[in-house]
Protein backbone atom coordinates (compact mmCIF):
# COMPACT_ATOMS: atom_id res chain seq x y z
CA UNK A 1 0.00 0.00 0.00
CA UNK A 2 2.73 2.20 0.72
CA UNK A 3 4.29 2.01 -2.55
CA UNK A 4 1.24 2.41 -4.03
CA UNK A 5 0.91 6.17 -2.73
CA UNK A 6 4.60 6.68 -3.74
CA UNK A 7 3.70 5.83 -7.01
CA UNK A 8 0.60 7.43 -6.97
CA UNK A 9 2.75 10.50 -5.42
CA UNK A 10 5.31 10.11 -8.23
CA UNK A 11 2.66 9.72 -10.96
CA UNK A 12 1.41 13.11 -10.28
CA UNK A 13 4.61 15.40 -9.78
CA UNK A 14 5.68 13.96 -13.60
CA UNK A 15 2.33 14.66 -14.73
CA UNK A 16 2.26 17.93 -13.33
CA UNK A 17 5.64 18.77 -14.09
CA UNK A 18 4.84 17.50 -17.60
CA UNK A 19 2.41 19.78 -18.26
CA UNK A 20 4.03 22.61 -16.66
CA UNK A 21 6.30 22.21 -19.56
CA UNK A 22 3.45 21.67 -21.83
CA UNK A 23 2.19 24.93 -20.49
CA UNK A 24 5.38 27.08 -20.68
CA UNK A 25 6.04 25.50 -24.31
CA UNK A 26 2.64 26.84 -25.38
CA UNK A 27 2.89 30.35 -24.01
CA UNK A 28 6.52 30.35 -25.38
CA UNK A 29 5.12 29.99 -29.17
CA UNK A 30 2.10 32.04 -28.31
CA UNK A 31 4.38 34.61 -27.64
CA UNK A 32 7.16 33.99 -30.66
CA UNK A 33 3.33 33.89 -32.93
CA UNK A 34 2.78 37.79 -31.57
CA UNK A 35 6.20 39.02 -32.07
CA UNK A 36 7.02 41.42 -34.67
CA UNK A 37 7.61 39.51 -38.56
CA UNK A 38 11.11 38.49 -39.12
CA UNK A 39 13.27 35.96 -41.36
CA UNK A 40 13.38 32.53 -40.35
CA UNK A 41 15.78 31.97 -37.99
CA UNK A 42 18.35 28.57 -36.81
CA UNK A 43 18.71 26.92 -33.55
CA UNK A 44 21.32 28.57 -31.13
CA UNK A 45 22.73 31.08 -33.89
CA UNK A 46 19.41 32.76 -34.73
CA UNK A 47 19.76 35.04 -38.06
CA UNK A 48 23.36 35.63 -37.85
CA UNK A 49 24.57 34.18 -41.09
CA UNK A 50 21.35 35.89 -42.78
CA UNK A 51 22.41 39.83 -42.04
CA UNK A 52 25.07 39.45 -45.39
CA UNK A 53 28.77 40.17 -44.57
CA UNK A 54 29.37 42.34 -47.06
CA UNK A 55 27.47 44.94 -45.72
CA UNK A 56 27.24 47.07 -42.67
CA UNK A 57 24.82 45.79 -39.64
CA UNK A 58 22.78 49.26 -40.40
CA UNK A 59 22.46 48.49 -44.02
CA UNK A 60 22.10 44.87 -43.83
CA UNK A 61 19.14 45.33 -41.74
CA UNK A 62 17.74 47.87 -43.72
CA UNK A 63 17.32 45.24 -46.62
CA UNK A 64 16.11 42.82 -44.34
CA UNK A 65 13.13 45.65 -42.85
CA UNK A 66 12.44 46.48 -46.54
CA UNK A 67 10.81 42.70 -46.70
CA UNK A 68 9.52 42.49 -43.07
CA UNK A 69 8.39 45.38 -42.33
CA UNK A 70 9.38 48.39 -40.48
CA UNK A 71 8.90 46.12 -37.26
CA UNK A 72 11.38 43.79 -37.24
CA UNK A 73 12.19 40.87 -35.12
CA UNK A 74 16.09 38.92 -35.66
CA UNK A 75 17.17 36.37 -33.26
CA UNK A 76 21.14 37.45 -32.72
CA UNK A 77 22.20 34.32 -31.31
CA UNK A 78 19.58 33.82 -28.18
CA UNK A 79 19.05 37.81 -28.15
CA UNK A 80 15.86 38.81 -29.17
CA UNK A 81 16.38 42.01 -30.91
CA UNK A 82 13.57 44.23 -32.43
CA UNK A 83 14.50 46.82 -35.11
CA UNK A 84 12.52 49.66 -36.15
CA UNK A 85 13.09 50.93 -39.55
CA UNK A 86 10.07 53.87 -40.50
CA UNK A 87 9.23 57.35 -38.85
CA UNK A 88 5.63 56.03 -38.34
CA UNK A 89 6.88 52.83 -35.82
CA UNK A 90 9.72 55.38 -33.80
CA UNK A 91 6.43 57.60 -33.53
CA UNK A 92 4.84 54.98 -32.06
CA UNK A 93 8.26 53.76 -29.55
CA UNK A 94 8.88 56.84 -28.68
CA UNK A 95 5.42 58.54 -27.68
CA UNK A 96 3.88 55.00 -26.72
CA UNK A 97 6.36 53.39 -25.40
CA UNK A 98 9.40 55.52 -24.17
CA UNK A 99 9.38 54.86 -20.24
CA UNK A 100 9.34 50.84 -20.91
CA UNK A 101 11.86 50.97 -23.70
CA UNK A 102 14.29 53.24 -22.38
CA UNK A 103 16.53 50.59 -20.88
CA UNK A 104 19.73 50.01 -21.59
CA UNK A 105 21.34 46.58 -23.91
CA UNK A 106 24.64 46.39 -22.00
CA UNK A 107 26.78 44.39 -24.53
CA UNK A 108 29.90 42.21 -22.68
CA UNK A 109 32.75 44.76 -23.79
CA UNK A 110 31.07 47.36 -21.14
CA UNK A 111 30.94 44.99 -18.11
CA UNK A 112 33.31 44.88 -15.35
CA UNK A 113 35.29 48.17 -14.04
CA UNK A 114 33.59 50.30 -16.93
CA UNK A 115 29.89 48.71 -15.81
CA UNK A 116 26.96 50.87 -15.55
CA UNK A 117 27.62 52.86 -12.45
CA UNK A 118 27.35 56.89 -12.88
CA UNK A 119 26.96 56.33 -16.77
CA UNK A 120 24.50 58.53 -18.12
CA UNK A 121 25.34 56.44 -21.40
CA UNK A 122 24.68 53.23 -19.88
CA UNK A 123 23.00 53.02 -16.50
CA UNK A 124 19.30 51.48 -16.69
CA UNK A 125 16.41 53.49 -15.94
CA UNK A 126 15.81 54.98 -12.66
CA UNK A 127 16.57 57.46 -10.25
CA UNK A 128 20.48 57.55 -10.44
CA UNK A 129 19.67 57.85 -14.36
CA UNK A 130 17.42 60.58 -13.55
CA UNK A 131 20.31 62.42 -11.39
CA UNK A 132 22.69 62.19 -14.16
CA UNK A 133 20.06 64.01 -16.62
CA UNK A 134 19.04 66.14 -14.41
CA UNK A 135 22.73 67.32 -13.87
CA UNK A 136 23.61 67.32 -17.96
CA UNK A 137 20.25 69.48 -18.58
CA UNK A 138 20.61 72.00 -15.66
CA UNK A 139 24.62 72.17 -15.33
CA UNK A 140 26.00 71.22 -18.23
CA UNK A 141 24.03 72.20 -21.54
CA UNK A 142 21.90 74.77 -20.29
CA UNK A 143 21.59 77.97 -22.72
CA UNK A 144 23.01 80.08 -20.17
CA UNK A 145 26.66 77.88 -19.17
CA UNK A 146 26.72 77.14 -22.61
CA UNK A 147 26.63 80.68 -23.68
CA UNK A 148 28.88 81.51 -21.04
CA UNK A 149 31.79 78.99 -22.69
CA UNK A 150 31.09 80.86 -26.17
CA UNK A 151 34.83 81.98 -26.08
CA UNK A 152 36.24 78.87 -25.19
CA UNK A 153 34.30 77.22 -28.48
CA UNK A 154 35.64 80.50 -30.18
CA UNK A 155 39.02 79.49 -29.26
CA UNK A 156 39.13 76.28 -30.02
CA UNK A 157 38.01 76.06 -33.67
CA UNK A 158 40.54 78.98 -34.33
CA UNK A 159 43.21 77.19 -33.14
CA UNK A 160 42.16 74.64 -35.54
CA UNK A 161 41.80 77.25 -38.20
CA UNK A 162 45.44 78.48 -37.49
CA UNK A 163 46.60 74.64 -37.36
CA UNK A 164 45.31 74.48 -41.35
CA UNK A 165 46.78 78.04 -42.05
CA UNK A 166 50.54 76.36 -41.39
CA UNK A 167 49.67 73.89 -44.29
CA UNK A 168 47.61 75.65 -46.75
CA UNK A 169 48.52 76.26 -50.36
CA UNK A 170 51.11 73.06 -50.46
CA UNK A 171 49.30 70.92 -52.99
CA UNK A 172 52.17 68.40 -53.26
CA UNK A 173 51.52 67.38 -49.54
CA UNK A 174 48.88 65.20 -50.35
CA UNK A 175 46.28 66.84 -48.15
CA UNK A 176 45.68 67.36 -44.42
CA UNK A 177 43.43 64.04 -42.70
CA UNK A 178 40.30 66.56 -42.33
CA UNK A 179 39.21 64.36 -40.04
CA UNK A 180 42.04 64.13 -37.42
CA UNK A 181 41.50 68.15 -37.98
CA UNK A 182 38.19 68.34 -36.37
CA UNK A 183 39.27 65.22 -33.77
CA UNK A 184 41.47 67.71 -32.55
CA UNK A 185 39.81 70.15 -32.04
CA UNK A 186 36.65 68.15 -30.63
CA UNK A 187 39.10 66.85 -27.82
CA UNK A 188 40.84 69.91 -27.24
CA UNK A 189 37.12 71.39 -27.22
CA UNK A 190 36.00 68.63 -24.70
CA UNK A 191 39.20 69.41 -22.25
CA UNK A 192 38.06 73.13 -21.67
CA UNK A 193 34.84 72.45 -21.12
CA UNK A 194 35.82 69.93 -18.38
CA UNK A 195 39.20 70.90 -16.98
CA UNK A 196 39.59 74.06 -18.09
CA UNK A 197 43.02 72.96 -20.07
CA UNK A 198 44.27 73.46 -23.17
CA UNK A 199 45.18 69.67 -23.68
CA UNK A 200 47.11 70.57 -27.12
CA UNK A 201 49.69 72.59 -25.50
CA UNK A 202 51.32 71.65 -22.22
CA UNK A 203 48.67 68.14 -21.63
CA UNK A 204 49.73 67.24 -25.40
CA UNK A 205 51.34 63.89 -24.29
CA UNK A 206 48.74 63.17 -21.13
CA UNK A 207 45.71 64.17 -23.83
CA UNK A 208 47.29 61.81 -26.34
CA UNK A 209 47.22 58.98 -24.35
CA UNK A 210 43.89 59.27 -23.29
CA UNK A 211 42.83 59.44 -26.79
CA UNK A 212 44.77 56.28 -27.70
CA UNK A 213 42.75 54.72 -24.62
CA UNK A 214 39.64 56.41 -25.76
CA UNK A 215 40.05 55.32 -29.24
CA UNK A 216 40.27 51.70 -28.48
CA UNK A 217 37.36 51.61 -26.18
CA UNK A 218 35.53 52.81 -28.94
CA UNK A 219 36.94 50.09 -31.57
CA UNK A 220 36.44 47.16 -29.53
CA UNK A 221 32.95 47.70 -28.17
CA UNK A 222 32.20 48.59 -31.51
CA UNK A 223 33.09 44.69 -32.89
CA UNK A 224 30.14 42.07 -32.91
CA UNK A 225 31.19 40.06 -30.19
CA UNK A 226 29.68 36.34 -30.03
CA UNK A 227 29.65 36.33 -26.30
CA UNK A 228 26.79 38.99 -26.50
CA UNK A 229 24.51 36.49 -28.83
CA UNK A 230 25.28 33.22 -27.09
CA UNK A 231 25.28 33.78 -23.22
CA UNK A 232 26.65 30.11 -22.70
CA UNK A 233 30.06 32.25 -23.86
CA UNK A 234 29.93 35.69 -21.83
CA UNK A 235 32.30 33.71 -19.19
CA UNK A 236 34.40 32.51 -21.74
CA UNK A 237 34.95 36.29 -23.48
CA UNK A 238 36.10 34.45 -26.70
CA UNK A 239 37.33 37.15 -28.50
CA UNK A 240 38.98 38.56 -25.79
CA UNK A 241 36.93 42.05 -26.31
CA UNK A 242 36.20 42.17 -22.89
CA UNK A 243 39.58 42.03 -21.37
CA UNK A 244 41.07 44.52 -23.94
CA UNK A 245 38.38 46.91 -23.59
CA UNK A 246 38.59 47.12 -19.74
CA UNK A 247 42.24 47.37 -20.16
CA UNK A 248 41.84 50.53 -22.15
CA UNK A 249 38.98 51.40 -19.53
CA UNK A 250 40.98 51.48 -16.53
CA UNK A 251 44.08 53.27 -18.34
CA UNK A 252 41.74 56.15 -19.78
CA UNK A 253 40.59 56.22 -15.97
CA UNK A 254 44.38 56.44 -14.39
CA UNK A 255 44.87 59.73 -17.02
CA UNK A 256 41.87 61.28 -15.87
CA UNK A 257 42.09 60.37 -12.04
CA UNK A 258 45.30 62.61 -12.50
CA UNK A 259 43.54 65.84 -13.61
CA UNK A 260 40.94 65.06 -11.50
CA UNK A 261 43.41 64.72 -8.00
CA UNK A 262 45.24 68.13 -8.97
CA UNK A 263 41.65 69.44 -9.06
CA UNK A 264 40.98 68.29 -5.85
CA UNK A 265 44.17 69.30 -4.18
CA UNK A 266 44.07 72.58 -5.73
CA UNK A 267 40.66 73.14 -4.58
CA UNK A 268 37.33 74.26 -7.44
CA UNK A 269 34.69 76.41 -6.78
CA UNK A 270 35.84 78.92 -9.03
CA UNK A 271 32.42 81.01 -9.58
CA UNK A 272 31.27 81.81 -12.37
CA UNK A 273 34.42 80.17 -14.15
CA UNK A 274 33.31 77.01 -13.06
CA UNK A 275 33.81 74.05 -15.71
CA UNK A 276 32.47 70.66 -15.51
CA UNK A 277 34.93 69.16 -13.23
CA UNK A 278 33.77 71.77 -10.35
CA UNK A 279 29.83 70.76 -10.92
CA UNK A 280 31.23 67.18 -10.76
CA UNK A 281 33.72 67.62 -7.50
CA UNK A 282 30.33 70.15 -5.87
CA UNK A 283 27.61 68.68 -6.19
CA UNK A 284 25.77 67.69 -3.16
CA UNK A 285 22.42 65.62 -4.15
CA UNK A 286 18.70 67.68 -5.06
CA UNK A 287 15.61 67.73 -3.92
CA UNK A 288 14.91 64.27 -5.58
CA UNK A 289 17.89 62.38 -3.94
CA UNK A 290 18.94 64.27 -0.65
CA UNK A 291 22.35 64.27 0.28
CA UNK A 292 24.23 63.04 -2.55
CA UNK A 293 28.31 63.26 -3.86
CA UNK A 294 29.76 61.10 -6.68
CA UNK A 295 32.77 59.25 -5.64
CA UNK A 296 35.81 59.33 -8.08
CA UNK A 297 34.65 56.49 -9.72
CA UNK A 298 31.78 57.87 -11.16
CA UNK A 299 33.42 61.02 -11.73
CA UNK A 300 35.97 59.03 -14.15
CA UNK A 301 32.88 57.66 -15.80
CA UNK A 302 31.24 60.59 -16.76
CA UNK A 303 34.42 62.52 -17.76
CA UNK A 304 35.27 59.49 -19.74
CA UNK A 305 31.85 59.57 -21.33
CA UNK A 306 31.91 63.21 -22.39
CA UNK A 307 35.55 62.87 -24.04
CA UNK A 308 34.73 59.28 -26.28
CA UNK A 309 31.28 60.65 -27.10
CA UNK A 310 32.11 63.90 -27.57
CA UNK A 311 34.95 63.96 -29.89
CA UNK A 312 33.84 60.67 -31.67
CA UNK A 313 30.11 61.93 -33.54
CA UNK A 314 31.57 65.67 -33.70
CA UNK A 315 34.59 64.34 -35.88
CA UNK A 316 32.47 61.88 -38.24
CA UNK A 317 29.99 64.47 -38.65
CA UNK A 318 32.44 66.96 -39.82
CA UNK A 319 33.98 64.71 -41.91
CA UNK A 320 30.92 63.18 -43.80
CA UNK A 321 30.36 67.02 -44.40
CA UNK A 322 33.20 67.86 -45.45
CA UNK A 323 33.51 64.75 -47.88
CA UNK A 324 29.98 65.46 -49.40
CA UNK A 325 30.39 68.98 -50.26
CA UNK A 326 33.78 68.05 -52.22
CA UNK A 327 32.18 65.26 -53.75
CA UNK A 328 28.99 67.72 -54.41
CA UNK A 329 31.19 70.95 -55.73
CA UNK A 330 27.42 72.62 -56.66
CA UNK A 331 26.47 72.64 -53.03
CA UNK A 332 30.09 72.95 -51.89
CA UNK A 333 30.55 76.94 -53.77
CA UNK A 334 26.83 77.58 -52.63
CA UNK A 335 27.27 77.28 -49.12
CA UNK A 336 30.56 79.52 -49.55
CA UNK A 337 29.04 81.91 -51.38
CA UNK A 338 26.55 82.49 -48.38
CA UNK A 339 29.20 82.46 -45.54
CA UNK A 340 31.63 84.87 -47.79
CA UNK A 341 28.73 86.88 -48.44
CA UNK A 342 27.26 87.51 -45.00
CA UNK A 343 30.22 87.22 -42.91
CA UNK A 344 33.05 89.04 -45.67
CA UNK A 345 36.51 88.66 -45.28
CA UNK A 346 37.65 91.24 -42.29
CA UNK A 347 36.64 88.57 -39.52
CA UNK A 348 35.78 85.59 -38.56
CA UNK A 349 32.65 83.37 -38.62
CA UNK A 350 31.29 83.85 -34.76
CA UNK A 351 28.24 81.83 -33.17
CA UNK A 352 25.94 84.57 -33.74
CA UNK A 353 26.07 84.21 -37.10
CA UNK A 354 25.01 81.05 -37.74
CA UNK A 355 21.08 81.78 -37.19
CA UNK A 356 21.85 84.06 -40.53
CA UNK A 357 23.26 80.90 -42.59
CA UNK A 358 20.31 79.10 -43.55
CA UNK A 359 22.06 77.07 -45.91
CA UNK A 360 25.16 76.15 -43.40
CA UNK A 361 22.51 74.95 -41.46
CA UNK A 362 20.84 72.94 -44.47
CA UNK A 363 24.32 71.44 -45.20
CA UNK A 364 24.68 70.12 -41.34
CA UNK A 365 20.85 68.69 -41.11
CA UNK A 366 21.23 66.92 -44.84
CA UNK A 367 25.06 65.04 -43.49
CA UNK A 368 23.17 64.27 -40.26
CA UNK A 369 20.25 62.52 -42.16
CA UNK A 370 22.74 61.08 -44.16
CA UNK A 371 25.37 59.95 -42.47
CA UNK A 372 24.07 59.74 -38.45
CA UNK A 373 26.89 59.42 -36.27
CA UNK A 374 24.98 56.23 -34.39
CA UNK A 375 23.02 54.98 -36.92
CA UNK A 376 21.57 52.38 -34.19
CA UNK A 377 21.17 55.25 -31.57
CA UNK A 378 22.59 53.17 -28.26
CA UNK A 379 20.50 49.89 -27.82
CA UNK A 380 17.62 50.37 -25.88
CA UNK A 381 16.35 47.54 -23.79
CA UNK A 382 12.21 46.60 -23.24
CA UNK A 383 12.40 46.89 -19.27
CA UNK A 384 9.06 44.96 -19.29
CA UNK A 385 6.66 43.39 -22.26
CA UNK A 386 4.85 45.70 -24.27
CA UNK A 387 2.76 46.28 -27.48
CA UNK A 388 4.44 48.08 -30.11
CA UNK A 389 1.69 48.52 -33.37
CA UNK A 390 0.04 45.40 -32.07
CA UNK A 391 3.07 43.14 -31.88
CA UNK A 392 4.08 41.51 -28.23
CA UNK A 393 7.72 42.87 -27.18
CA UNK A 394 9.22 40.62 -25.41
CA UNK A 395 10.79 41.66 -22.16
CA UNK A 396 14.41 42.41 -21.85
CA UNK A 397 14.35 42.46 -25.64
CA UNK A 398 16.83 44.52 -27.43
CA UNK A 399 15.76 47.05 -29.27
CA UNK A 400 17.28 49.05 -32.28
CA UNK A 401 16.12 52.27 -34.04
CA UNK A 402 17.69 52.19 -37.82
CA UNK A 403 18.06 56.07 -37.90
CA UNK A 404 20.56 55.72 -41.12
CA UNK A 405 17.35 53.89 -42.36
CA UNK A 406 14.99 56.19 -41.84
CA UNK A 407 17.07 59.00 -43.15
CA UNK A 408 16.89 57.42 -46.48
CA UNK A 409 13.24 55.88 -46.37
CA UNK A 410 11.79 56.89 -49.78
CA UNK A 411 8.27 56.96 -48.20
CA UNK A 412 9.49 60.17 -46.10
CA UNK A 413 12.11 61.44 -48.59
CA UNK A 414 12.38 62.93 -51.89
CA UNK A 415 15.22 61.22 -53.52
CA UNK A 416 16.47 59.89 -50.27
CA UNK A 417 20.14 58.81 -51.83
CA UNK A 418 20.76 62.53 -53.10
CA UNK A 419 22.97 64.93 -50.68
CA UNK A 420 20.61 67.94 -51.20
CA UNK A 421 20.80 70.80 -48.42
CA UNK A 422 18.10 72.65 -50.33
CA UNK A 423 15.42 70.11 -48.93
CA UNK A 424 15.93 71.48 -45.28
CA UNK A 425 15.56 74.76 -47.01
CA UNK A 426 11.95 73.59 -48.06
CA UNK A 427 11.27 71.69 -44.60
CA UNK A 428 13.13 74.87 -42.29
CA UNK A 429 10.68 73.94 -39.51
CA UNK A 430 11.68 70.33 -39.54
CA UNK A 431 14.71 69.81 -36.66
CA UNK A 432 16.93 67.30 -34.70
CA UNK A 433 15.37 68.16 -31.62
CA UNK A 434 13.53 64.24 -31.34
CA UNK A 435 10.14 65.61 -32.54
CA UNK A 436 9.99 64.97 -35.97
CA UNK A 437 10.39 61.00 -36.48
CA UNK A 438 11.28 60.92 -39.80
CA UNK A 439 14.77 63.12 -38.80
CA UNK A 440 16.62 61.43 -35.16
CA UNK A 441 20.09 61.31 -35.72
CA UNK A 442 20.29 62.50 -31.54
CA UNK A 443 17.48 60.33 -30.73
CA UNK A 444 14.28 61.41 -29.05
CA UNK A 445 12.42 60.57 -25.62
CA UNK A 446 14.15 60.29 -22.49
CA UNK A 447 17.14 59.06 -24.15
CA UNK A 448 17.45 61.77 -26.18
CA UNK A 449 21.62 62.41 -25.76
CA UNK A 450 21.47 65.71 -23.97
CA UNK A 451 25.04 67.46 -25.55
CA UNK A 452 22.47 68.01 -28.64
CA UNK A 453 22.61 71.76 -27.82
CA UNK A 454 26.34 72.03 -27.89
CA UNK A 455 26.34 69.76 -30.97
CA UNK A 456 24.04 72.57 -32.60
CA UNK A 457 26.66 74.97 -32.22
CA UNK A 458 29.77 73.66 -32.28
CA UNK A 459 29.03 71.59 -36.09
CA UNK A 460 27.95 74.50 -38.13
CA UNK A 461 30.88 76.69 -36.57
CA UNK A 462 33.74 74.19 -36.84
CA UNK A 463 32.19 73.27 -40.42
CA UNK A 464 32.03 76.87 -41.92
CA UNK A 465 34.99 78.70 -40.38
CA UNK A 466 36.82 75.92 -42.50
CA UNK A 467 34.72 77.02 -45.77
CA UNK A 468 34.96 80.78 -45.06
CA UNK A 469 38.57 80.68 -44.55
CA UNK A 470 40.33 78.22 -47.23
CA UNK A 471 39.30 76.96 -50.82
CA UNK A 472 39.33 72.86 -50.58
CA UNK A 473 40.08 70.86 -53.37
CA UNK A 474 41.15 66.65 -53.62
CA UNK A 475 44.63 65.82 -54.11
CA UNK A 476 46.54 64.74 -56.67
CA UNK A 477 43.53 66.22 -58.89
CA UNK A 478 41.35 63.76 -58.26
CA UNK A 479 37.86 63.98 -59.73
CA UNK A 480 34.66 64.42 -57.49
CA UNK A 481 33.22 61.47 -58.74
CA UNK A 482 36.33 59.29 -58.52
CA UNK A 483 35.67 59.65 -54.31
CA UNK A 484 35.67 56.91 -51.84
CA UNK A 485 32.63 57.35 -50.24
CA UNK A 486 31.95 53.97 -48.09
CA UNK A 487 31.35 53.58 -44.50
CA UNK A 488 33.16 52.03 -41.75
CA UNK A 489 31.40 51.15 -39.22
CA UNK A 490 32.37 51.15 -34.48
CA UNK A 491 29.89 52.99 -32.28
CA UNK A 492 29.84 55.68 -34.96
CA UNK A 493 29.57 55.67 -38.55
CA UNK A 494 32.91 56.89 -39.67
CA UNK A 495 34.12 57.10 -43.34
CA UNK A 496 35.88 54.00 -44.15
CA UNK A 497 38.51 55.85 -46.04
CA UNK A 498 39.64 58.49 -43.77
CA UNK A 499 39.18 62.06 -45.90
CA UNK A 500 42.08 64.09 -47.65
CA UNK A 501 41.75 67.38 -48.93
CA UNK A 502 44.31 70.59 -49.83
CA UNK A 503 43.12 73.90 -48.00
CA UNK A 504 43.99 76.71 -50.31
CA UNK A 505 43.60 80.55 -48.62
CA UNK A 506 40.66 82.30 -49.86
CA UNK A 507 41.81 85.20 -52.29
CA UNK A 508 39.81 87.99 -50.19
CA UNK A 509 41.43 86.65 -47.22
CA UNK A 510 45.57 86.44 -49.06
CA UNK A 511 44.68 90.20 -50.25
CA UNK A 512 43.66 91.32 -47.04
CA UNK A 513 47.00 90.04 -45.42
CA UNK A 514 49.33 91.62 -47.78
Amino acid sequence: MHYEVVGLVVAMLVWMGCALIIERRHRRLEELRQLPPGPRWWPLVGNIFQLGWSLSPHESFAKLARHHGPIMTLWLGSMCTVVVSSSEAACHMFKNNDVILAGRKIYEAMRGPYGCEGSLITSQYGPHWRMLRRLSTTEFFVASRLDAMRAVRAKCINRMVQTIEGAAGDESSGGVEVGRLFFMMAFNLIGNLIFSKDLLEGEMERGARFYEHAVKVMEYAGKPNVADFMAVLKWVDPQGIRRRTQYHVEKAFEIAGLFIKERMESGCGRGMSKDFLDVLLEFHGDAATGSYTFSPRIINVVVFEMFTAGTDTTTSTLEWAMAELLHNPRALEKVQTELRTKIGPHRNMEENDIDHLPYLKAVIKETLRLHPPLPFLVPHMAMDSCKLQGYHIPKHSQVLVNVWAIGRDPKAWDAPLLFWPERFMQMDHVDFKGHHFEFIPFGSGRRMCPAMPLASRVLPLALGSLLHKFDWVLPRGMNPHEMDMREGFGITLRKALPLKAIPLPHYSSTKQGT
